[in-house]
């Protein structure tokens, strides 16, 4: 049973399911780890690039990448070979940013915030184009 509860529990990921576990695993003494969602991790794509984009970008940085690729580091486009969180076109592009880009979100976050600036002068000025055409 107990088994059962974590594992529909754990896989709500809110705090909601949090405050749940802990009032019944307290009143059975058992103990449970919690893992925080995704977006949270300090390890996530999300994470990483709070810390690489200037604060008052980085809603604006988020809006396209979110619209882009879902913070998935390795969506691709099948139609046009677009990749990662910013869909580069063509991809190997990121490789001016590290030869690591197919894998690490970092290069891919470090590459974005090069273009969205030299093309557009920030992040928040790319997303102002996305609005206006659908891409940047």
């Amino acid at each position: 049973m107990f088994r059962s509860i974590s594992s529909r529990l754990s896989a709500r990921r809110n705090k909601t399911a949090v405050a749940t576990a802990a009032v019944l695993l307290g009143a059975s003494g058992a103990v449970m780890a919690v893992t925080a969602p995704a977006s949270a991790a300090p390890n996530s794509a999300q994470a990483i690039a709070k810390k690489m984009v200037p604060a008052g970008q980085y809603q604006c940085f988020s809006k396209i990448v979110e619209h882009e690729s879902g913070w998935d580091h390795t969506a691709t486009n099948a139609s046009s070979g677009a990749y990662g969180l910013v869909q580069a076109l063509p991809a190997s592009k990121m490789a001016s940013a590290g030869s690591d880009w197919k894998t690490n979100p970092a290069t891919q976050i470090e590459w974005g915030l090069d273009y969205m600036n030299d093309r557009y002068g920030s992040p928040c000025e790319a997303w102002s184009f996305w609005q206006a055409n659908h891409w940047y």
